[in-house]
């Protein structure tokens, strides 16, 4: 098999586990997490010390965008085995990540192509993944953005959460909703609209919140059972399980993942579980 001729970078936000990155030949730029002072890449954490570490502190954890250095010794790096990159980021409405992306990618004269994924999780990660398959498959740099673009404009992504506290002290919702996820036994989904989140509908309960899950993804597959299907979770394993077998008797996934989100996503999230899809054309 002749190596790709375009290589392709994403940020950890897409949540690919790096067994799934390595033997796709992608290459994850992390995003860093501080908490209590210390700041690390993302994933440097297990989940569970993640959480007994946020849990027990006076302050939420904070996040930040990769440097341009490091975007662009992942760039010089890829630049090494292939002619052109193609790199893949969180929403630029959620992250400033894409702008530090745009500014290494001024250093090697148009062989970097940044796109925005409009999107996170695993609704970035298929973009990524599409966009290897497709380098994979000795695509030209402009069919493999078209493929990417292709993945954009069907991906879905909604999330139940048990609290919106760290999205709204984080900024990524407005305070108006605040209140909402402050009432007893009730849990929020959240959808990612035009790359940007927002609040679908408070649900009473745990079951609840996860039928009216399948009942959103049913409507967004708009008539088709066949897609791809990554069950996202924080901590929420069970809700992970209850998801993917739903999934299973409801729908033909063509694929069917079970991920972890990291560190970072989780410090604006907080424990609970997501579904990111893509309806096949």
């Amino acid at each position: 098999m002749s190596t790709p001729t375009v290589a392709v970078v994403t940020d950890s936000t897409s949540d690919l586990s790096p067994e799934t990155a390595a033997a796709h030949g992608i290459t994850v730029v992390p995003l860093i997490v501080t908490i209590d002072g210390d700041s690390m890449p993302d994933r440097t954490l297990g989940m569970p010390e993640f959480f007994v570490r946020m849990e027990s502190s006076q302050q939420l954890p904070t996040t930040s965008q990769p440097s341009r250095g490091a975007f662009v010794a992942a760039y010089r790096q890829a630049l090494r085995s292939a002619s052109e990159v193609v790199s893949v980021h969180i929403s630029s409405k959620l992250s400033g990540t894409i702008s530090s992306a745009l500014q290494a990618a001024e250093e090697f004269a148009g062989r970097v192509h940044v796109v925005d994924s409009l999107n996170l999780s695993w609704g970035l990660g298929f973009q990524v993944l599409e966009a290897a398959r497709a380098a994979a498959a000795g695509l030209s740099v402009a069919k493999v953005i078209e493929r990417v673009e292709s993945v954009r404009e069907r991906a879905q992504l909604i999330v139940g959460v048990d609290s919106l506290e760290n999205l709204v002290r984080g900024g990524r919702l407005p305070r108006a909703v605040g209140a909402v996820g402050g009432l007893l036994g009730v849990k929020i989904t959240i959808a990612v609209n035009d790359g940007v989140l927002s609040v679908v509908r408070p649900v009473r309960g745990s079951k609840a919140a996860i039928e009216f899950g399948l009942r959103w993804i049913e409507e967004k597959m708009e008539g088709t059972a066949k897609g791809m299907f990554c069950v996202m979770h924080a901590m929420s394993e069970d809700s992970a399980h209850t998801l993917s077998a739903e999934i299973l008797r409801r729908f033909e996934p063509t694929e069917l993942h079970v991920a972890e989100t990291g560190t970072v996503i989780a410090a604006h999230t907080g424990k609970g579980w997501g579904v990111a899809f893509v309806p096949e054309r």
